[in-house]
């Protein structure tokens, strides 16, 4: 497919460490999401994370309410590699257990921990662990005084909120955090990260807060997140669905995958079909997907239907296939093979895997 170098110019944020993965700077923008099984029950919680560790996420955030939680926190962290952020509201005392028991990054908004002491006690062991922070703003939970003040959630409202967390860290002297800015309206979300962009070195974390159903949760997102990510703005992503975690993670390498910002797994490229098609072009696609799945290498991979634009494409992807009299598969740009509609899945599959194994074996091989 094109070469054509991304316009996307970064903006230059300060690089932090979630663990092994870099966030921020010239760091590639990370893919995380967040359980939704209870932290209590370990199993399901290590098996959910390993779920989305495997369809490509780079970090994962577990909330951990209360200090039971904390405990079990304790027992995740010891069965999984991927770097871990713990979602904390309110008691500093969570906060300090888990840092102890090795959480990677500490979601806890300094505004809401209480006193001064309170507060200096969590950054303090932040500080000593070289754990970053997460500051959180929601537009459905601003403080009552701003609420007062602004009449409604607005982009003001929010950034106002999050500068008073900011203050508090930089007033500590403890630069190693990053901030989110979520409502659920598109609109809200990108202007108020557009203005604090400005306003501070530090890495933000993207998102539409509350999105929605796998569908419309996933356009408000892509819009939102594209617009933010296109000007250059946003270090890490995470996609709120009310659907299974791995969809977030998978949504959220498309949206980076569509804007050349990063690359994992299969680029499928596919028509709509129309009456012009030669083959089953939907029947065949959504098999294709599900065999697809669990491939991580990137490939471009074109499925047209017809002549009309098949042939281009099918020669600018690594596998092609165009529908025709008879239909066509490509390898590397050139026609490799004809296949009846009954082969074109397994046709193509094997053609893929092919390839990866063909180019792991060159890698692998002495020079």
């Amino acid at each position: 497919m094109s070469h054509v170098p991304s316009p996307t110019i970064r903006r230059l944020s300060r690089k932090i460490f979630v663990g092994n993965v870099p966030i921020g700077g010239d760091a590639p923008v990370a893919v995380q999401s967040m359980t939704n099984t209870e932290t209590c029950d370990v199993a399901a919680t290590v098996a959910q994370i390993q779920a989305l560790q495997k369809a490509g996420a780079d970090l994962v955030r577990v909330s951990v309410p209360t200090m039971e939680a904390a405990e079990a926190f304790g027992a995740i962290r010891k069965q999984v590699s991927l770097p871990l952020v713990t979602d904390i509201h309110f008691d500093y005392r969570i906060a300090l257990r888990v840092a102890d028991l090795g959480a990677d990054c500490l979601r806890i908004n300094p505004g809401n921990i209480g006193r001064e002491d309170r507060v200096r006690a969590v950054i303090d062991c932040a500080r000593d662990k070289g754990i970053p922070l997460r500051i959180g703003v929601n537009a459905g939970s601003l403080e009552k005084d701003l609420q007062q003040k602004y009449g409604e959630p607005t982009p003001e409202a929010m950034v106002e909120s999050a500068m008073r967390h900011i203050d508090i860290l930089d007033r500590l002297d403890y630069p190693d955090f990053k901030v989110s800015l979520k409502a659920s309206d598109v609109w809200m979300t990108v202007l108020a990260y557009r203005q604090l962009a400005g306003q501070i070195e530090q890495p933000l974390h993207l998102g539409i807060t509350e999105a929605g159903g796998l569908r419309s949760g996933a356009v408000k997102s892509a819009v939102g997140l594209g617009m933010l990510l296109a000007e250059g703005i946003g270090d890490t992503i995470r996609i709120s669905l009310a659907a299974d975690p791995v969809e977030e993670v998978k949504v959220g390498w498309d949206i980076l995958k569509s804007l050349r910002l990063r690359n994992r797994g299969i680029n499928l490229i596919a028509c709509p079909s129309c009456s012009r098609q030669e083959f089953d072009v939907i029947k065949a696609v959504n098999a294709l997907e599900g065999r697809i799945e669990d491939i991580d290498t990137a490939m471009d991979v074109a499925v047209i239907g017809c002549v009309v634009n098949g042939p281009g494409e099918a020669r600018e992807a690594a596998i092609g296939l165009t529908g025709g009299q008879p239909n066509l598969l490509y390898i590397n740009g050139k026609p490799a093979g004809k296949l009846t509609e009954a082969e074109l899945v397994d046709g193509v599959e094997r053609a893929i895997r092919e390839r990866i194994a063909a180019n792991k074996a060159t890698e692998s091989s002495p020079t």
